[in-house]
């Protein structure tokens, strides 16, 4: 029931309306049944009781017309009552197919901030121009059949070889073991399997790198060795390669990796940081363990930081292409030209093709946490998540694990899997990581900073040690969407200085695996 009002408390001492259009406030705090709040020239009761992340409907809406957040249907209605929660009993998951794209469609290029006034951070310039915001000594197992020995050697080698103080200028010394390169079929997943692997071997936060094979398998060094040649693009940094059949075992190879790494220690620390122009930074923007204030905080604000790198003559990399679903028609919409946008759109139906492979729908995207958080379907989840990526301009479309050929923004293809999406974003080039997260997440990468940007500040207090950020503020009222954002991108250029080191750095997350198994190639 609606009635006017004075003397009620506003929408927002209670919700949000993310957009004037909605016709839903989500609550930012527990609401209970028969609560009366404020909306315009009206007062709503809420029907139910609301909890945090969750939605109320701002007026009643009948029965096939759409709910809408963000300014966009995120589903149908089954008929809602004003006031009255929303949820999968009264809201239907279905939303209007939009696929318009304009031949002469022109997006403008951002706005761009002159040089003169533009971030600088201290980094590693590497010998191809490209600038590392670390220095690790990497162990690449080029199959799993070399796994365990690679961990060996980086496990020993940190333990016994490597001195901070000795070698201030190296982070240290680690390995990225998997489950990839034999027992497999030819084809995409050798292609991508090796595209990552020769990816981080060449990364800029790399300044060493020793290569260990078994001997027979698919991947072994040979094929790794033709790979990297094929692709012209010299690593000028101390390389080794170990054969472990060749070496006599386990124990033969495992010495000689560490005395490879031991001659390359020296020689990693000679570099020193420079200042560098923020231009030379590249991001990755990554959700998960999301909740219903993720899209309207942590992401936003990333999104906003986002736009400040790009501006700033930088790139960003989003991925996670199955949290495109129900908002690809925003991201193509955005794009450079029709080509650019019509990639978009292609991206996204390659993913779904592929999922209906292994009889997987991507609606089914949510996970239970993400639902219990306010995140109904795959609808609500892809408004807020493609929010990290900023508002300027996309640039263009990459494959897994595929450097893009500019600066900006850009799409890459890769799955919601939080293991295998965040390392295809490193391998792309991004030099860092900026995760957020409603529920908590611990998640980093082996050789670059997993920032975690917390969506609300009961979270952030209660995994401090594990989160880097809150955006809990722009939630509680006391900081703005820009405020948090800027926080964000200076924190970001204060890591890429090593200024600071992120928590999952700190806790020695060293996550790593590869988006291998492709049905059909990229």
């Amino acid at each position: 029931m609606s009635t006017t009002s004075s003397q009620l408390d506003p929408l927002s001492a209670y919700a949000i309306q993310v957009d004037p259009r909605d016709n839903v406030a989500v609550a930012k705090l527990p609401v209970p049944r028969g609560t009366a709040v404020q909306v315009g020239a009206t007062s709503v009761e809420v029907l139910d009781d609301i909890t945090p992340g969750h939605r109320f409907a701002l007026s009643a809406i009948p029965a096939g017309e759409f709910v809408r957040q963000y300014a966009q249907p995120i589903g149908t209605s089954t008929g809602v009552l004003q006031g009255a929660l929303i949820s999968r009993a009264n809201m239907s998951n279905d939303v209007p197919v939009v696929r318009e794209l304009a031949d002469d469609l022109h997006t403008s290029a951002p706005d761009y901030l002159p040089e003169a006034q533009r971030a600088t951070f201290m980094g590693y310039r590497r010998a191809d121009g490209r600038v590392g915001i670390r220095n690790w000594i990497l162990i690449v197992p080029t199959s799993m059949c070399a796994a365990h020995e690679a961990v060996q050697i980086a496990t020993v080698a940190e333990f016994t070889l490597f001195d901070k103080v000795k070698y201030p200028n190296v982070d240290g010394v680690v390995a990225i073991p998997h489950n990839k390169g034999c027992g497999c079929s030819d084809g995409s997943n050798i292609e991508v399997m090796l595209r990552t692997l020769a990816a981080y071997a060449e990364h800029p936060n790399v300044g060493a790198v020793v290569f260990i094979g078994l001997g027979c398998e698919k991947t072994n060094l040979t094929v790794m060795e033709k790979y990297l040649s094929d692709l012209d693009r010299p690593l000028n940094k101390p390389v080794a390669r170990v054969g472990i059949q060749e070496a006599g075992g386990t124990q033969g190879s495992v010495k000689r990796g560490l005395e490879a790494v031991e001659a390359m220690l020296p020689v990693a620390n000679q570099i020193t940081r420079t200042p560098s122009p923020i231009s030379a930074l590249s991001m990755g923007v990554k959700c998960g363990g999301s909740d219903g204030f993720s899209g309207l905080s942590a992401n936003p604000a990333l999104g906003r930081a986002a736009d400040e790198l790009v501006r700033q003559g930088g790139t960003v990399l989003i991925t996670e292409v199955p949290e495109f679903c129900g908002a690809e028609h925003i991201l193509a919409s955005r794009a450079k030209d029709a080509e650019t946008g019509r990639a978009v759109y292609e991206m996204v139906d390659w993913y779904k093709e592929y999922a209906s492979k292994f009889g997987t729908v991507l609606n089914e995207n949510p996970s239970p946490g993400n639902v219990a958080g306010g995140l109904l379907n795959i609808t609500i989840k892809s408004l807020g998540a493609i929010a990290k990526a900023g508002t300027t301009r996309v640039e263009g479309v990459v494959g897994y694990a595929e450097r893009p050929s500019g600066h900006g923004l850009y799409l890459m293809q890769g799955p919601g899997y939080d293991q295998e999406s965040t390392p295809g974003l490193i391998a792309s080039g991004a030099q860092v990581v900026v995760f957020t997260t409603g529920r908590g997440t611990t998640i980093g990468n082996a050789i670059a900073p997993v920032l975690k940007l917390a969506s609300n500040n009961a979270i952030f207090e209660r995994m401090k040690s594990d989160l880097d950020m809150s955006a809990g503020d722009v939630i509680d009222g006391t900081a703005s969407i820009d405020d948090v954002g800027l926080e964000v991108f200076e924190y970001v250029r204060r890591v890429a200085s090593g200024e600071v080191v992120g928590k999952a750095e700190e806790n020695k997350h060293r996550e790593f695996q590869v988006w291998a198994e492709q049905s059909v190639s990229l």
